[in-house]
This record gives structure tokens, sequence and C-alpha cells, in this order.
């Protein structure tokens, strides 16, 4: 356990291979004394090893290391391993074809700890930014078992999976997000640089405005005079939400819970919710890892407080003797038929197959929700705009119809 949370620092070193040809390179380790003795078992004659210093404000000039890639490392490793390339050199490989110098030196970091001697669940543990939990816990069962391999193919299929739901479920969020951004743009636009032009012909006109047009005219001088802390109020009515959704835990949780009370929208989350249990569950169990056990990863990769709550409560029951499908009905959260399913997959003893054909049926149902929602939302963002921006165009043009009584 000390070994995995020791701390390794990059190194940059200096050297000449058994031809005498000068080469040099990088290196994650816990001192310059493990790196020399590392780069000696390579056949590499160490000449300089010095530790490298760490770039400004912690960025390496790369870009930021996203999920995306961690799943697209996991599938490159899996590659790598089928085809029979040792583990050492695979992560050369996937490491020095790498467009991102942050992951690049990720992959290389781990790669010399392994090199170093540790275990790769350990090395990966050292990294748990990018390396949870669950992740650890697999690759951790496959060394054990002497089926990594066949382990980091079911975890490049897993972190694809859980990918391409949260891609789903931003795809879902990102349409709505952005109309309202440009409806408030544009009527901001409106209200501060168009309006007052009707307004200043309107002050010459001779006779009453329309009550629709002097509300909007009032609104398009409050916006002249405060624009400044109108915009300054919504970003930080924005920014406020979003730390006080980071660090409050209370406000985090609450807000979890009221998302799947959404209409449409919270649909959504609970079928993503429960192709995540299924799929990791799946994995899990697959992998060798006993259901107790997996139950604490589970819960962590379930996305929502609620069903993470309800995932702990079922561990405990199962550690008692309770079966999983008598724990998962008694939480009234799952479907009969996800339920059903897993009872027949205890009965079978086929609950990874059972369970990863009830995440295959969850995450293609999310994909035809989102699209459903997506050709509805369309036409009901339109109408929104259009009364919007076109109430805006009546209220300046109903003068217009005064002017012939005025004449």
């Amino acid at each position: 356990m000390a070994q995995a949370a020791a701390k390794s620092d990059m190194f940059v070193w200096e050297g000449t291979d058994r031809s005498g040809k000068r080469i040099k390179g990088e290196m994650s380790s816990q001192g310059d004394a493990i790196v020399r003795a590392v780069l000696r078992r390579q056949g590499i004659n160490p000449t300089r090893v010095k530790k490298k210093p760490k770039p400004l404000f912690g960025s390496s000039g790369g870009k930021k290391i996203q999920p995306k890639d961690i799943a697209v490392f996991s599938r490159q490793m899996a590659t790598m391993m089928s085809s029979g390339v040792p583990l050492v050199q695979s992560f050369e490989i996937v490491g020095r074809g790498h467009e991102n110098p942050n992951m690049q030196n990720l992959i290389l970091g781990v790669k010399a700890d392994v090199e170093a001697g540790n275990h790769l669940a350990d090395a990966l543990a050292k990294q748990p930014r990018y390396f949870d939990d669950l992740y650890v816990n697999l690759v951790r069962a496959g060394e054990a078992a002497g089926i990594l391999e066949d382990l980091m193919n079911k975890i490049a299929t897993y972190k694809e999976k859980t990918e391409a739901i949260k891609g789903k479920i931003k795809k879902a969020l990102f349409y709505p997000t952005a109309v309202l951004i440009m409806a408030f743009v544009v009527t901001s636009v409106l209200m501060i640089f168009v309006i007052p032009q009707f307004a200043a012909l309107f002050r010459d006109f001779g006779a009453d405005l329309p009550a629709m047009t002097v509300l909007v005219v009032t609104l398009s001088d409050y916006f002249v005079a405060y624009w400044y802390l109108i915009f300054a109020a919504v970003a930080a009515v924005i920014f406020g939400l979003r730390e006080l959704n980071r660090r409050s835990t209370a406000f985090n949780h609450g807000l979890q819970r009221l998302s799947l009370k959404l209409p449409i929208f919270g649909n959504i989350l609970v079928k993503a919710t429960i192709a995540r249990f299924a799929r990791t569950l799946a994995t899990m169990f697959s992998a060798g890892v006993p259901l107790v056990e997996a139950m604490d990863s589970v819960a962590g990769a379930a996305g929502n407080v609620v069903y993470a709550d309800a995932i702990l409560k079922m561990r405990d029951e199962i550690a008692t003797g309770t079966q999983l499908q008598v724990a998962m009905r008694e939480r009234d959260l799952f479907p009969n038929m996800v339920i059903q399913m897993v009872a027949i997959g205890e009965e079978s003893g086929s609950i990874d197959s059972m369970l990863s054909k009830v995440a295959d049926f969850y995450e293609e149902e999310v994909d035809n929700a989102v699209d459903a929602m997506s050709s509805l939302m369309e036409p009901l963002i339109m109408a929104v705009l259009g009364v919007l921006i076109g109430g805006l165009v009546i209220a300046m043009y109903l003068p217009i119809f005064k002017m012939g009584e005025v004449v």
C-alpha cells in the first residue's frame, strides 16, 4: 500500500546504448537511482539523469486529458496485447504515438513504473484522477488471474460504452442550452441597440403608444441603463450554481434527485443510470470480482446519488445472504424487466451475460429517447423563439398602425 501511494516525478535522461549511440528520453520514477537502474537493465548506460522541472501553472502545453482519451488508450492497449505485443512495449508504442503531450507523459509514466517492478494495477492507482477504483480493480483482478489481456478488452468495451452514454446525455442538453443562450444574446441586442432607435422615433409620434409597446420600450430603457448589471447578474448566477454544485454535497445530491423527476429528461437519466449499473456490474462480475466487492465500484459508477445509495444498501443485504434480484426489488428503482433478467441470470449462473443484455437494451433506449427528445424540442424551441422575437417585433410595429389616425 505504501508503494502505491509513493510520489513519482518525471526525470529526463541521457545515455548510450550497447552500440555507443547517444540516446535520451523521459521516465517517471520515485528517484534518479531507480531511473539509472531501469536504464541499465535495458542495456543503456546513463550519463545524465535530472528531474524535469514542473511547468508553470501545472500545464505541459498539451490538451487536458479527457475520459475519452482514457477509453481510446484502453482500446489501444487491448489491441496491442491481443496481438501478442509485450506489456511494456505496448505502453511505449501507444505513448510515443500519442499527439497530446499530457497523455504521452501519463502513459510513459505508467510504463516507467511497470519497468521499475511495480504491478500494472499499482502503477495505475498512482493516477486516480484518470484511473478510478473500478479500472484499477479490474486490472488487479486480471493480473491475479493471469487474464490481463481479456480484462483489458472488457475494460476498453466498458469505457467505450460509458463514454457513449455520457455523449448522448450531453447531446440531449446541448441543443436547448445553445438555443437559450442565443435567445438571450439576440434579445439583449434588440433591447440595447434596436428598440431605442424605435423609441426615439415614437417620442415625436404625437399619440399614445399601445401598452405592449410601452412595456417593451420600458424594458429596453432598463437594459440600456443597467445592461452591465444584468449581464453580471446572469454570469454570477451561473457561476454561483456551478460552484455550489461542485462544493456543496447537499446541493449536488438534491440536484441529482430533482433531475430524475424532470419531465422527459428525467426518464433519459433513469435509463442511462440503469445502463451504467448493468454494464459496470456485468464487467466486474465477468472479471471474477465477488458480487459484494463489485457493488462498491458499481455504486461509484452509477452517476446518481439516488441509485448509488440504493446500490450500497443492496450490497449490505447481499452480504447477509439476500439474492441480488430480491435486493433490487426492495429498492423500487429498477423496472420489472431488469429484475426478471437478473433473476434468470442468477438461476442459470449467467448473470454477467444477462446484465450485458440489459445494458445493451437500455443504451439503445437512451439513444432512441435522445433522438425523440431532439425531434420534440426543435419545434417547441422554434415556437418559443418565434413568440419571443416576434413579440418584440410586433410591439415595435403596432404604433405604425396608429400613424394613420394621427395623420
